[in-house]
């Protein structure tokens, strides 16, 4: 299975705090899956690319507010499924600082709500890439989460 991490930003943060972080903890999924984080300068041209890409059956997760929330297991749990029901790749996209449209919205797989609060993009990056870490040790018995739910 291969996860994406995929943002929409105007401007480039290679190199910056938040990116490496991203980039430390995609090192950490790479043990469990293949890992790419990407960005693109809209809407149109990430959910574009990320259609074209990756390998069998894909799956679309856009964050958005509106969307789904999880405790720690209960998306380690989906995760799981999804890699035993055969995904080869998930996408999971950070949207524009407008929210996503509605037509995008009606592509998705899954809407995944962080919470309530706003969050800066590239924090919510941060934490998606921790969560989908996290997601892989609860599934492996890893202690790394230690039943924090």
């Amino acid at each position: 299975m291969d996860i994406r991490l995929a943002t929409v930003r105007s401007r480039s943060a290679k190199g910056s705090p938040a990116d490496a972080l991203v980039q430390e903890y995609g090192g950490r999924i790479a043990h469990s899956a293949g890992f790419a984080a990407v960005s693109s300068a809209s809407e149109e041209k990430l959910l574009a690319g990320e259609a074209s890409v990756g390998r069998g059956r894909r799956l679309l997760v856009l964050l958005d507010s509106r969307g789904r929330s999880m405790s720690s297991d209960a998306f380690a749990a989906w995760l799981g499924r999804q890699r035993d029901q055969g995904a080869g790749t998930i996408s999971f996209c950070v949207g524009p600082a407008s929210g996503w449209s509605e037509a995008a919205r009606n592509q998705a797989d899954l809407l995944l709500s962080l919470g309530p609060m706003t969050l800066p993009h590239q924090l919510a990056a941060v934490v998606l890439a921790e969560q989908i870490y996290r997601a892989f040790t609860i599934i492996e018995g890893h202690p790394y989460h230690l039943g924090h739910g």
